[in-house]
């Protein structure tokens, strides 16, 4: 179905949108935080599990609300796409942070302080984008808020090559060298799935033009 359909539509789904983009700006804003003043570890790490299970709460709410709606306002598959990438940032951004505990990191890497401002940075961009969807009249600005997240996904990438690079600097130390690898893998799928997210979006985006 049309998203500019003449009949009555189910606008709640941009609200559950919306809710979703404020719950991943919290798990990166966590995650940066744990990232920037690395104390209170564990209770940090909580905190960040706790939005993770809020996403999936969300997800579950646009997937009841998708089985009940007769006319929707996007296409059905873009819905599930959208809601599905999203709470798959936060899932990436807890397991990095749960990673961080279980391994007893003692103190983050310069790259890995980097990669959660990435990430933060690219949610932000998310969050300003997804209330966008709601009108004609402003879902083509969508389109610079992608092109920033790909920008931004590149540089993790880099990001995570030189901090690997570091780390095979001392190869002796195999065991840092495992749980870091680790450690920066959760953290640019975070940024994958932020690109998923803008793939999702530019889907929306020329259904709707």
């Amino acid at each position: 179905m049309s998203r500019f359909s003449i009949l009555p539509t189910e606008q709640g789904f941009y609200d559950w949108f919306e809710k979703g983009a404020t719950n991943l700006v919290e798990a990166a804003r966590l995650l940066n935080e744990l990232l920037q003043d690395y104390t209170n570890v564990q209770a940090k790490v909580s905190r960040i599990t706790e939005q993770e299970h809020h996403g999936d709460f969300i997800v579950h709410e646009v997937y009841d609300m998708l089985h009940r709606a007769f006319i929707t306002p996007i296409d059905r598959e873009s819905i599930q796409h959208l809601a599905g990438a999203i709470d798959d940032v936060v899932d990436n951004i807890e397991a990095a942070a749960d990673l961080m505990l279980l391994y007893k990191i003692e103190k983050p890497t310069p790259a890995a302080v980097r990669l959660g401002e990435i990430i933060l940075a690219c949610v932000e961009q998310i969050d300003v984008s997804i209330p966008l969807l709601r009108h004609k009249r402003t879902i083509g600005e969508i389109r610079r808020h992608t092109i920033e997240i790909n920008r931004l996904e590149n540089e993790a990438d880099q990001v995570t090559r030189a901090g690997i690079a570091v780390l095979l600097e001392h190869p002796e130390d195999l065991l840092n060298l495992i749980r870091w690898k680790e450690i920066y893998g959760a953290l640019e799928t975070a940024t994958d799935r932020c690109e998923d997210v803008a793939d999702a979006l530019n889907v929306i985006v020329i259904e709707a033009t």
